[in-house]
């Protein structure tokens, strides 16, 4: 049986179009150098205050905060100078640090050219999703940054709808918005627990996995579809989604 041709492709955001943990690791740069040279912290002290930052950004469960995902970053921030220094916790650093985290790391999220020109070829064959995880006003922040709503022809940001990836009910809610059939959409996306898992829970026609680093995942993960080392690589992915019999690459 030969597949019928794509409609619509849903995109990831974050480690997909744009490269969000290089901007987050050169925003923690910027934090350390702000903490060695302006309040004289040693560097250790600096690594290991953004260590347990990242930790927490990991553990993150921005819908169960009853604070606004400012104030819930600025305490993380603030819980891990107090652990770090033993001090009293210190709002206006924490504050200091988060703002130019953010700062940094949203001037760091851009779309490449060649990812420009990829999305606005594809647009020319297929419509395009926009379909993003996370927290509203980050998520919105990012897509402000990067430049990408003009490429899409509609974008779903998960903290902004009931349930997120990779429940089907966000998949369907995009279908319903570009008027296709799930059968009829691809997902893409660098996430297996997510993006990967969610398309196959909501019977997409196939799942594309970017796995940038080549890495093997455990066993018991959700099986893609397809891999590609790169998005840049997803129009060869799409014309054989179209024209070969369903298989994974």
């Amino acid at each position: 049986m030969v597949l019928g041709r794509v409609r619509a492709v849903f995109l990831d955001l974050d480690n997909t179009l744009i490269d969000t943990a290089e901007a987050s690791r050169r925003a923690m740069l910027e934090v350390s150098k702000l903490l060695m040279s302006k309040y004289q912290y040693e560097e250790s002290e600096a690594c290991i205050i953004s260590e347990k930052v990242q930790v927490r950004f990991s553990q993150e469960c921005y819908r169960k905060s009853k604070l606004s995902i400012t104030d819930l970053r600025i305490s993380h921030w603030e819980k891990a100078i107090q652990e770090t220094r033993g001090n009293e916790p210190i709002r206006e650093l924490a504050k200091e640090c988060y703002l130019l985290w953010k700062s940094t790391r949203l001037q760091h999220m851009t779309l490449s050219e060649d990812i420009k020109s990829m999305l606005t070829e594809l647009r020319k064959e297929v419509r395009l999703l926009l379909l993003t995880n996370g927290d509203t006003q980050t998520q919105r922040e990012k897509i402000e940054a990067c430049g990408c709503e003009p490429y899409f022809d509609a974008i779903v940001v998960g903290g902004e709808q009931e349930e997120e990836k990779p429940a089907p009910s966000i998949f369907y809610h995009c279908c319903d918005l570009l008027e296709v059939q799930p059968g009829d959409c691809v997902m893409v996306g660098d996430t297996l627990e997510t993006d990967i898992q969610g398309g196959l829970n909501a019977g997409l026609k196939a799942t594309v996995w970017i796995n940038k680093n080549g890495i093997v995942p455990p066993k018991q993960s959700p099986v893609p579809h397809y891999v590609i080392s790169s998005v840049l690589e997803l129009h060869g992915i799409l014309k054989k989604i179209d024209y070969l019999p369903t298989m994974s690459a």
